[in-house]
């Protein structure tokens, strides 16, 4: 169990990191020789990043990289606004002290390492932006919502979009994070919502470019 959690996280850091890009086939002889076990746990790792969206598997072409299309990504991030929204709103009135601090202090650590430099702490702001979200999605405790969430495309999937962000649209996005923990600690789900929704459609806007709306 141990090699496999290890290759589960090891690749996906390499595949939000670039060092495996879009597309790349991966066998398993070879990356399990990368990362010195067996190719076991390497094929069970494939099988978790393929749930999460960051592999493909195919009967007759092996694993690869996924490829991501701009429709497919508007889509995720469009479930995501609905979904996180929703869970923020709830959280607001279920949130505890301890909780909320622990979210601060997330969303705090987060600007500190963007400040500092955000390409070279992409990474561990990414972990720090994974565990922000998933706290808050845990705080609203509903099983509707963790049901759908998990049917939804990891969201690492989206650190693309931090590499897409020019420094303002990174410090944005951290000061966002501060402002969500405010809504919460204010007990408003309205304002804790909008600045949720604000924060998602910010990012999609950052990987995606302008939204085209179609003419009426």
């Amino acid at each position: 169990m141990a090699q496999f959690e290890d290759a589960v996280d090891r690749l996906r850091a390499w595949i939000l990191s670039g060092r495996y890009e879009p597309g790349v086939k991966l066998g398993a002889a070879e990356v399990a020789q990368e990362l010195g076990m067996s190719r076991t746990p390497v094929r069970e790792a494939f099988r978790t990043l393929s749930m999460e969206g960051l592999i493909e598997l195919s009967a007759n072409r092996g694993a690869r990289v996924a490829i991501w299309a701009d429709d497919d990504l508007d889509s995720v991030f469009e479930t995501r606004v609905a979904l996180e929204g929703t869970a923020s709103r709830i959280a607001a009135h279920r949130i505890t002290l301890t909780q909320t601090d622990e979210l601060e202090e997330l969303a705090r650590h987060i600007l500190r390492l963007t400040h500092e430099d955000s390409a070279r702490n992409l990474s561990e702001i990414q972990q720090l932006n994974s565990d922000f979200h998933n706290l808050i999605v845990d705080v609203a405790a509903s099983d509707t919502l963790t049901t759908a969430m998990s049917g939804v495309v990891h969201a690492a999937i989206l650190t693309r979009t931090r590499e897409s962000y020019d420094e303002e649209a990174r410090l944005r996005s951290a000061y966002h994070h501060l402002e969500i923990v405010a809504a919460l600690r204010a007990g408003d789900g309205r304002w804790a919502q909008s600045v949720m929704t604000s924060h998602l459609l910010a990012a999609r806007a950052s990987l995606i470019g302008p939204r085209r709306e179609l003419e009426p």
